[in-house]
C-alpha cells in the first residue's frame, strides 16, 4: 500500500468509527468511504497492469483492494440504504485474508507491518461480528467499541506510519513491532471493559433492514433520553 494511500485510510477508517460511536450518520461518512474506496481500487489495478508479471508487485497490489471493495461498499450501502449482511460476511474474508497477508510480510522481514495486518484482521472481524450480532441477534452493544477501535487503528495503523513513512521517519524493528503490538493489547483491553461488555437490545427485523449507523443512533436516542425523529420503521424479515 502506498504512503498516500494509507494515509487516506487512516482518514476513513476514523470517520467510520465516529459514524459507529454515533457522532454522524452513514450517509455523511459515505463520500469519503467512496473517494478512498475508488483509489484503493484504481491504484492496485494500475499497479497490475504495469507490474510486467512481477509476482511481489502483483501480491502488493490484491491486498489493496480488500480495502477498496469494502470501502466502496460502506458507501454504496450508506447511499442506497441497503442491507448489511453482504458487507458483514465480506469483512469475515478480508480477515482471514489479512492474517495471511501478515504472515507472507512477516515472513518478507516486514515486523511492523506484520503487526498491522494482524491489527487489521481483528478490526475486519470486529466488523463482521458486528453485522451478524446486530442482524441476527439485535444486539448493538459491540458498535461503540468497534467505531472505538476503527479511530484508534485509523490513527496508529495507517495515518500515523503513513506520516512517518512520507517524511522519512519510519522505522521497521522488530521493538516497535513489540511496542505497537503491546499498545495495542492494552487498549484493547481498556476499550472492551468501557465500551463492549453491556449488550442492548433491538428489533431484529428492523435491524435486519436498517443500516447499522440508524439502527444504533436510535438506540442511543431512547437510552440518553434526547429527541430523535422516529424509530427505525417495522419491516418483514427478509426471505431467504
Amino acid at each position: 500500500m502506498s504512503d498516500i494511500g494509507l494515509f487516506y485510510v487512516g482518514a476513513v477508517l476514523i470517520i467510520n468509527g465516529i459514524m459507529l460511536l454515533g457522532a454522524m450518520t452513514a450517509r455523511a461518512a459515505a463520500p469519503l468511504n467512496l473517494f478512498v474506496g475508488a483509489m484503493q481500487v484504481i491504484t492496485p489495478t494500475v499497479m497490475v497492469m504495469t507490474a510486467n508479471d512481477d509476482p511481489a508487485v502483483v501480491f502488493a497490489a490484491s491486498g489493496l483492494y480488500l480495502f477498496g471493495f469494502t470501502y466502496l461498499w460502506v458507501g454504496i450501502n450508506a447511499l442506497a440504504d441497503l442491507s448489511a449482511t453482504g458487507l458483514g460476511w465480506f469483512s469475515l474474508f478480508v480477515a482471514v485474508a489479512a492474517i495471511g497477508f501478515a504472515e507472507r510480510t512477516w515472513a518478507a522481514g516486514g515486523r511492523v507491518f506484520a503487526v498491522i495486518w494482524v491489527l487489521w484482521a481483528l478490526l475486519w472481524l470486529l466488523f463482521f461480528l458486528l453485522f451478524f450480532l446486530l442482524l441476527g441477534l439485535g444486539r448493538t452493544h459491540l458498535a461503540r467499541f468497534t467505531g472505538a477501535i476503527a479511530v484508534g487503528e485509523g490513527i496508529a495503523t495507517a495515518a500515523v506510519p503513513a506520516w512517518l513513512s512520507l517524511t522519512g521517519a519510519f522505522v521497521d524493528s522488530g521493538s516497535a513491532a513489540l511496542a505497537l503490538a503491546v499498545a495495542a493489547a492494552v487498549g484493547l483491553i481498556v476499550l472492551y471493559l468501557r465500551l463492549g461488555r453491556t449488550p442492548q437490545r433491538v428489533d431484529r427485523t428492523s435491524a435486519r433492514r436498517q443500516p447499522v449507523s440508524r439502527s444504533v443512533s436510535w438506540s442511543a436516542a431512547r437510552r440518553s433520553g434526547r429527541p430523535a425523529a422516529a424509530p427505525p420503521a417495522r419491516t418483514e424479515p427478509d426471505r431467504p
